[in-house]
């Protein structure tokens, strides 16, 4: 039966996910906003996740959103784990504030998927040129920020396993902190029900703990980051506690 919820979900994603790339496309010809054809792509995102929770059973429980940032123009970095597809989709669908993913230009050439984040004002990098991603990062990145927008980045890079903890890497915290923006560390136990690079998903509950913002003027990006990890690690121990060992002593 979970085969069957886990294949009626994709094709559910793949069929509708052409619809919705024709409309962000036909908002962008016509000359929509920026914000215009990011509801569009938000409405899908949404789609994917109600469909979730109709097909697969797997439902979301959410703490923390009353501490996120106040004020349409107020910008802020989202630092989420990562465990799976689903955060993914997740985030846009709950956010406040319209998002903009930091991700690698292959993701482009995926067909209508790749289309739509690409008709998007998000931004797109090539891991292979390290120093000229990250200057636009901070370029992009300060852009969005000064009008509102959040960006969501993944300090660990990739997906991790269940219980697993990948390096955290200090970029988010280097655009927060050259942006004067506060970084908000968000712990997610997706992997409890949908896997890292699994095609079958389990029923269940993914718990979501958004954490207080940290403001980040007079700090330094590594030692900003080892306060987020700390945050979120430690989250994701009390929220899924099955997936750690016991701490000695």
């Amino acid at each position: 039966m979970a085969l069957i919820r886990s294949i009626l979900h994709l094709l559910v994603m793949v069929v509708t996910v052409v619809p919705y790339t024709l409309g962000i496309l036909l908002v962008r010809v016509l000359g929509g906003s920026p914000a215009a054809r990011y509801r569009v792509a938000r409405a899908w995102l949404k789609l994917c996740i109600d469909s979730a929770r109709w097909l697969l059973g797997i439902r979301t429980q959410i703490t923390g959103m009353e501490h996120l940032p106040q004020g349409e123009q107020q910008g802020a970095v989202l630092l989420v784990k990562h465990q799976s597809t689903y955060e993914t989709f997740l985030m846009p669908a709950i956010m406040p504030h319209p998002l903009a993913y930091v991700f690698k230009k292959e993701l482009l050439s995926v067909p209508f998927f790749g289309w739509s984040i690409g008709s998007l004002d998000m931004i797109h990098i090539d891991r292979g040129q390290r120093a000229r991603a990250f200057a636009k990062v901070l370029q992009q990145g300060r852009r969005l920020l000064s009008k509102g927008t959040w960006v969501i980045m993944f300090p660990e890079g990739t997906r991790t396993e269940r219980g697993a903890k990948g390096e955290y890497k200090s970029g988010g915290t280097r655009l927060a902190i050259d942006a004067g923006v506060p970084v908000v560390p968000i712990a997610v136990t997706s992997a409890t029900v949908w896997p890292r690079k699994a095609f079958i998903k389990r029923p269940g509950v993914v718990h979501v703990s958004v954490g207080r913002p940290i403001p980040t003027e007079g700090r330094k990006p590594d030692e900003l980051m080892r306060e987020v990890e700390a945050w979120i690690e430690g989250e994701m121990r009390r929220l899924d506690p099955d997936a750690y060992p016991p701490t000695a002593g």
